[in-house]
């Protein structure tokens, strides 16, 4: 009888179901003193979205960039679309975390 110290094969962790909490990173340059600006646009973003997400996630960052992904997707890019008005920004994620979510005051 042989003992194997092998650990079993681990099948992969399945993909998260519709409806289950997100992650949003905001990458903001540190050169161009954006802080403020990523952690305001992160306070908006908890706020509204409390319960679909479950990080969000401040990530420093240089050369200008001001970046919103969500699960690792791009949906704002300050390069291309320039600085973000936080209404857009909800439209985006909630597209993306919670499609029947009403954003309220921001819908209109």
């Amino acid at each position: 009888m042989t003992t194997d110290n092998t650990p079993p094969a681990t099948a992969p962790a399945p993909a998260a179901p519709a409806g289950q909490p997100h992650r949003v990173q905001i990458e903001y340059c540190t050169q161009c003193r954006w802080l403020p600006r990523a952690s305001w646009l992160a306070q908006e973003l908890l706020t509204t979205f409390e319960q679909e997400l479950t990080e969000l996630a401040l990530k420093p960052g240089t050369g200008g960039v001001f970046v919103v992904r969500v699960d690792d997707e791009v949906v704002w890019d300050r390069r291309e679309q320039g600085f973000p008005e936080p209404t857009a920004v909800k439209r985006l994620v909630r597209d993306r975390v919670a499609p029947e979510k009403s954003l309220g005051h921001s819908e209109r």
